[in-house]
């Protein structure tokens, strides 16, 4: 089995770069490997978000899209969501659950072009949650998060 390449964005502001095997959002924690070896016990209670990324070095040029692309197949059953955190960056995506439910929830970026691949939102991190419609503006640039 292939370890999922993450990256844990704590509340506090830190942040783990690493691999994981075993994330469940319906148990309290998981195990992460860091880029160093060390294992950590990461409590999803004390994250902001977990991206599953691509790259763990991101690319900090990229500008993350918060348009939609026109005939993106992912898009098919998808609720468009806006997800501003409570640090103030926000992230546009999409989930197939709407209303969201439990502590925790699963949403892709909008962005096919993105370093993440899916983001494993904390929602006591959360400051707004939204469904954005599909003809709406896209909200203001602001800071993206998971890039790194």
């Amino acid at each position: 089995m292939k370890p999922n390449i993450v990256v844990a964005r704590f509340r506090d502001g830190r942040v783990l770069k690493g691999s994981s095997l075993n994330v469940d959002p319906n148990r309290p924690t998981f195990h992460l490997r860091t880029e160093n070896g060390e294992v950590v016990v990461v409590r999803l209670q004390d994250l902001k978000a977990l991206f599953f990324v691509k790259d763990p070095s991101g690319n900090s040029d990229f500008q993350e899209s918060f348009e939609a692309t026109p005939g993106d197949a992912r898009l098919v059953g998808a609720k468009r969501i806006s997800a501003r955190f409570e640090d103030g960056e926000t992230v546009v995506g999409m989930t197939h659950r709407w209303p969201l439910t439990g502590d925790s929830f699963f949403m892709v970026p909008i962005d096919p072009k993105s370093n993440n691949l899916r983001i494993l939102v904390n929602r006591a991190a959360l400051a707004q949650v939204e469904r954005v419609d599909p003809g709406a503006a896209a909200p203001a640039a602001a800071p993206v998060v998971g890039k790194g």
